[in-house]
């Protein structure tokens, strides 16, 4: 099978697929869940045939108009390497939804939006120009507020409207960004526009989009809010697909295509400390488990945020290296909440407690990818934040360093107490229920193994993340 058509059936096999979805599902709701799983595989398994190509330094295009002079779709080591994580995390999401989402209403509209915003991520990875990015983002956008008000509360809208609203005026602001460079470009292809000159004005509107998706202070506060959805939907939220869409875009557009001024890479680094900062202290004194666990992924991506923006290829290996740890071991976080939300019918970490009796696996699992986000080795995000770290040493930005590591102090401060709280001592829950069904496990299981392995084992992610590194430090030098 030709490379090209890999590309088109990554992207193309999730987005139209999730519309029959609701058709199956009026026939056979196991054929439905079975489609959404082998849609989101097709993604995966097409990315990884992708790799080897992409591994020895070539460039793959698709879907040329000559009309516009203009390529629509596009890979290179950093597009197959983001969209196997990306497809990886939503395979083992939609295998662990067939359990949870089992016994709720709209079910059907529930699989339909999560393929097709893991479907539209691939479109973003993919593409090849600024239109289809903003496209497949606003999809993303869609996608996101109807899952976020999955149960119809008035609570739980109001909540997806805000996320809707603030993600959807940053894409405003990105938009002015992209046309500003097509009035200097001349064009929307990122191959023409990388041999132009794009303003720092341009550059700030597009930061707005990029904050805000990324939920980086001060636009970060509708993704704890998000907590209201299913937890599946928050797992894809902060694990695989929506807060990395920002941060693939930055890597895509600033570290690939635009080289940014010298300026830009002190007031990324300021801004991702204090929203590191900031956001961990508000783990540190909330007591709603999933909120928690929100406030975590911003503090987090200020990390990526920090190994992209840096500059030299240690920070950058780390940075990319973090998105792939990351996002492994925050969404089994999310869903092991899932299954302990399920268990006692409350979010508010005050009201468990010895949780680990009657929840072993979830503990366990828990735990160990606890271990990764606070970067314990030899779990694969220490060595993540390891390299974002003695990246930032190395550029000469000591104080930002030095914040950054009193950053990870407070993640494993607040990490240990939500763990203890949740899972140790003595239970303060009546009658707690046992653990979720067995794909349940095996999925939150299947992510522990993976954050272990990907650490035993970090050769291997570290190769695909050396050999990006390298093509992209050649493209801007």
């Amino acid at each position: 099978m030709k490379n090209e058509t890999l590309i088109l059936l990554t992207v193309f096999v999730p987005v139209l697929g999730s519309f029959l979805l609701p058709l199956i599902g009026k026939i056979s709701e196991t054929t439905r869940n079975l489609c959404a799983l082998i849609f989101v595989l097709v993604s995966l398994i097409c990315s990884f045939l992708l790799l080897p190509t992409v591994m020895r330094g070539e460039t793959i295009s698709a879907l040329y108009v000559q009309a516009v002079n203009m390529n629509y779709f596009y890979a290179d080591s950093l597009a197959v390497f983001m969209a196997i994580v990306s497809s990886l995390v939503g395979a083992i999401i939609v295998l662990y939804s067939f359990g949870y989402i089992s016994h709720y209403e709209h079910r059907n509209e529930y699989y339909f939006m999560v393929v097709l915003f893991l479907g539209s991520m691939m479109g973003i990875v993919y593409s090849r120009n600024l239109i289809s990015i903003y496209v497949f983002w606003e999809i993303t956008a869609l996608a996101c507020w109807r899952l976020i008000g999955f149960f119809r509360e008035r609570t739980y809208v109001l909540r997806a409207d805000k996320a809707f609203l603030v993600t959807v005026f940053g894409a405003l602001m990105m938009l002015i960004g992209f046309l500003n460079i097509y009035g200097t470009a001349g064009s929307f292809d990122l191959g023409v526009i990388s041999k132009s000159h794009v303003s720092n004005l341009a550059v700030l509107f597009i930061m707005f989009g990029i904050l805000s998706k990324s939920a980086t202070l001060p636009l970060h506060t509708w993704l704890p809010d998000a907590g209201v959805a299913p937890s599946p939907v928050t797992a894809l939220l902060h694990a695989a697909v929506l807060v990395k869409i920002g941060v693939y875009v930055f890597a895509r557009l600033f570290v690939v295509t635009i080289p940014l001024d010298e300026m830009w890479h002190t007031i990324i680094p300021i801004i991702a400390a204090v929203s590191a900062l900031v956001s961990a202290g508000a783990a540190l004194i909330d007591t709603d488990m999933k909120r928690i666990i929100a406030y975590s992924t911003v503090s987090q991506i200020g990390f990526i945020f920090l190994g992209l923006s840096i500059g030299n290829d240690v920070a950058l290996a780390g940075g990319l290296l973090y998105i792939l740890m990351h996002g492994l071991s925050k969404a089994a976080l999310f869903l092991c909440a899932g299954i302990i939300e399920q268990a006692t019918h409350t979010k508010d970490i005050t009201k468990m407690g010895g949780l680990i009796k009657t929840m072993p696996v979830t503990a366990i699992s828990f735990l160990i990818c606890a271990f990764s986000v606070m970067g314990i080795p030899p779990l694969g995000g220490f060595f993540a934040k390891y390299l974002v770290i003695n990246g930032a040493f190395k550029s000469g930005q000591t104080t930002i360093s030095f914040v950054f590591l009193f950053g990870a102090v407070l993640t494993i401060i607040y990490l240990f107490r939500l763990f203890i709280l949740i899972f140790m001592g003595h239970s303060k829950v009546e009658h707690p229920e046992k653990e979720g069904t067995p794909v349940m496990l095996i999925s939150v299981a299947t992510l522990a193994v993976l954050s272990i392995l990907g650490g035993i084992f970090i050769n291997y992610p570290a190769e695909v993340v050396m050999t990006t590194v390298q093509q992209i430090m050649g493209v801007v030098r």
